[in-house]
Order: structure tokens, then C-alpha cells, then sequence
């Protein structure tokens, strides 16, 4: 069989050595840019297996195959149950189970400090003092907002939710503008080498142990985070008995909590996630990100969106929410 995952360690080595180790599929990559906005619908025209990311589903269900007719009800069940959050939930549209969850991940906060600041009031003292960045290439600053809008218990779109831009652009005029408009990659890789020592918002990453991961900051409503992680997802083309043992191999419990910690992966199973020594510090934020929008056109949305958001905000542009909203409602009607 022909897989696709992403061109990170944490997307392929985990994969690589399970093929290594058992055979059944080659794996190809694609940059995370790629996994974060290619639809899933051209990629399964070519791939048996795919490593998706869950806002893509909502185009791409008619060219995969449902895990319903690959396991059983007892299995997915039990999945269910061990996955992290709404890591499984976040596969399920109309019903039915679109891809099974093999890695978890949500924005969390991320640096070098000791005591890193735990209340989003606390970051913009910090952000004052110089030595942070956000995380708002690609799609980020888009996710920035929403995960603001829930710690603020505020709707997206809202009138409300304009304190959400504006507190992105009061942090983005002190933060550091080269490292900001990186994707959570770059922005991990300044904190390791660079003058940048915090980031409230950013993705998590194993591998980066010179790091210190913490739950994401609260505002009056909670810890406000997007929910981010992989599923594996199974075309319409793959043979249905080599995709069903494959699936079934990884979201095994030695293959979750085994193999893929030991390869940089991070795995969907919660047993990992709460056990010591493994980011322990964010399992709350994983616990209750929030699940983005699956319809058809989101991801058109999502790159859009971030672009009006990541460009008003750098610029101090007091209508970039007023902009932001225009463009969801004309996405909405067309």
C-alpha cells in the first residue's frame, strides 16, 4: 500500500518503523503546509492510507471509507474512550467515523522560563519585557483567535470576540515580528537558538527537550485551545484488508504507547499523555481544546482568515476583526 504522512519526525518516523518492522505500505511526505490546506479528496486519488488533519474531512468524505466497515463497534468504542480529548470525536461527521486518531496535539504555551506566565493577563506583562513571540503563519493566526475566543468565552465572529484581535495586535506590537509569522516549527526552533523565550500559543512538539511545555494560558472562561493531531485515514482505493490490519496495528496499545514515544511520535492514546515525563504539563489543554469547524470550504476559510488576521494585527489595523467577519459571512453565502 501507498501512505502519505507529513515531512516532520513526529509525522513519520513513528510510521516509518512500524513499516520497518511489519512491511504493508510505503510512506511518502508532504510539508506541514501541505497537510494543513491540500484537500484530502486529491490525495486519495493517489494514496491508500492518509495522515489527515480533521478540518479537511468535511470535502473529502465521499473518497474514504468510514472506519465502520473496517472494525468493529466494540473497537471503535473502546478507542474512543482511550484517545485524548475530542481527539476521536473530531473524525466524526453525520455519524460516521471518517479517521481514527493516531496523534494528539493543541496549542500549548512554550519556552525556556522557569515559571511561565499562567493567565493570559499574565502574558501581556511578559510581552512588554521583549523575548516573546506568537505563532502566526499559515493558519495560526486564525487559531490564535479562536482559542482566545474560548478563553474569553466569547463567539468567533462576535462582536464580542473584536477583544480577541485586539489583544493580538497589542501582543504583536511587542512581540518578535520575524519569529511571529513562522508556523509552530520556526517558532520552536527560535526558543532553542535564539533570543525568543516564550510563546503563549504554539503547537506542541516531542523532540524538543531544551523546552519546557505548559497548559495554555486562561482567560475568565478557561484554557482556551484549538484542537490539532492526526488521524489515519483509509481511501476508497486501498485494498480493505491490508488497510483494516494496518489501522488496527496503529492504534494497538503497544504501537501508541511504545512505539511512538520512542520515535518522537505523539500519540493519541490519554494513557501517554498522563503518564510522567511526557508533557504531563498540558494534558488539561489537550483535555479541552476545542474542535475547529469540518464543513466543505473551511480550509479556504482557514487560509484566508489567518492571512486578513496575521497581516492586521503586525500592521495595528483597528478594523482587521470588522475585515475578518466580512469574510466569513461572504464564505458563509457563497
Amino acid at each position: 500500500m501507498k501512505g502519505l504522512t507529513w515531512d516532520h519526525p513526529r509525522g513519520y518516523r513513528p510510521l516509518d518503523e512500524l513499516a520497518r518492522r511489519e512491511g504493508g505500505v510505503t510512506w511518502s511526505r508532504q510539508p506541514l503546509e501541505g497537510f494543513e490546506s491540500t484537500p484530502i479528496a486529491d490525495l486519495a486519488a493517489e494514496y491508500d492510507l492518509l495522515v489527515v488533519d480533521h478540518p479537511g474531512l468535511g470535502a473529502a468524505v465521499e473518497h474514504l471509507v468510514p472506519m465502520e466497515e473496517l472494525l468493529g463497534a466494540d473497537e471503535l468504542a473502546a478507542w474512543r474512550a482511550g484517545t485524548i480529548g475530542a481527539s476521536y470525536d473530531s473524525y466524526v461527521l453525520a455519524g460516521r467515523t471518517w479517521a481514527l486518531p493516531i496523534d494528539a496535539a493543541a496549542q500549548v504555551s512554550a519556552g525556556t522560563l522557569a515559571d511561565p506566565p499562567r493567565t493570559w493577563a499574565e502574558v501581556r506583562e511578559l510581552t512588554r519585557d521583549g523575548g516573546v513571540a506568537l505563532c502566526l503563519g499559515g493558519p495560526h493566526a486564525l487559531l490564535m483567535y479562536f482559542a482566545l475566543c474560548v478563553a474569553f468565552g466569547v463567539t468567533p465572529f462576535s462582536e464580542a470576540a473584536e477583544s480577541a484581535a485586539e489583544l493580538m495586535t497589542e501582543l504583536a506590537a511587542s512581540a518578535d515580528p520575524a519569529v511571529s509569522v513562522r508556523n509552530p516549527i520556526g517558532v520552536l526552533a527560535a526558543m532553542t537558538d535564539g533570543p525568543v523565550r516564550y510563546c503563549p500559543l504554539v503547537y506542541g512538539y516531542t523532540g524538543t527537550p531544551l523546552l519546557s511545555f505548559r497548559d495554555a494560558p486562561s482567560g475568565p472562561a478557561g484554557i482556551g485551545s484549538v484542537l490539532g493531531g492526526t488521524g489515519i485515514a483509509v481511501s476508497r482505493k486501498a485494498p480493505v484488508e491490508e488497510a483494516r490490519a494496518l489501522v488496527r496495528r496503529l492504534i494497538a496499545a503497544d504501537v501508541q504507547t511504545e512505539l511512538f514515544p520512542a520515535c518522537g511520535g505523539q500519540p493519541a492514546d490519554r494513557r501517554v499523555w498522563t503518564s510522567p515525563g511526557f508533557h504531563a504539563d498540558t494534558a488539561a489543554t489537550l483535555e479541552h481544546a476545542w474542535v475547529r469547524p469540518r464543513e466543505p470550504g473551511y480550509l479556504r476559510f482557514q487560509t484566508e482568515g489567518s492571512r486578513i488576521l496575521r497581516e492586521g494585527v503586525l500592521a495595528r489595523d483597528p478594523f482587521v476583526h470588522r475585515r475578518l467577519v466580512k469574510n466569513h459571512e461572504e464564505g458563509r453565502n457563497a
